[in-house]
């Protein structure tokens, strides 16, 4: 049983940390960052969320799937969850570094798009690099998420 501090903590923090992680998964395709760090400040969210509420929560909050009031969730179900979103990150990693050979470029050539007006960036330039930033997002956090699901099962 975790505290009230523990979940107040969790609920201010939670998302201060996804907001990070979004802005660099979006910036990272020109500057440091990008899909890795990303993912890996969004496990960490996942990880403060699965300690302050448990994988009851998780399940039902998170994933969207009814669980029994009172019968522990399956953590097969967790992990194959996390496992399917590991392979299809890795899908499109692979598809957006194969996609320019088909227009004659070499592997992982990107193109870019400026997109201005936009609220908070003012102008945003959103390469092609984005797609495989975005493959690289969903291996790191399926990944890791699997990895934490499973040693905590231990």
């Amino acid at each position: 049983m975790t505290t009230v501090i523990m979940r107040t903590t969790a609920r201010v923090i939670v998302p201060i940390v996804l907001v990070v992680a979004i802005s660099l998964f979006i910036e990272g395709h020109n500057l440091p960052g990008g899909g890795f760090i990303g993912g890996v400040l969004t496990t960490t969210a996942f990880a403060i969320i699965y300690m302050a509420f448990g994988l009851d929560f998780l399940e039902r909050g998170i994933l969207g799937r009814d669980v029994d009031p009172g019968k522990e969730p399956s953590r097969d179900r967790v992990v194959v969850a996390y496992r399917r979103l590991f392979a299809y990150g890795f899908a499109i990693a692979v598809a957006s570094g194969l996609a320019p050979l088909l227009y004659d470029q070499p592997f992982l050539s990107q193109t870019f798009v400026i997109l201005e007006g936009i609220p908070i960036y003012d102008h945003l330039e959103v390469a092609s690099a984005l797609a495989f930033d975005f493959g690289v997002y969903c291996v790191v956090v399926g990944g890791l998420l699997t990895i934490l699901s499973v040693v905590g099962a231990e």
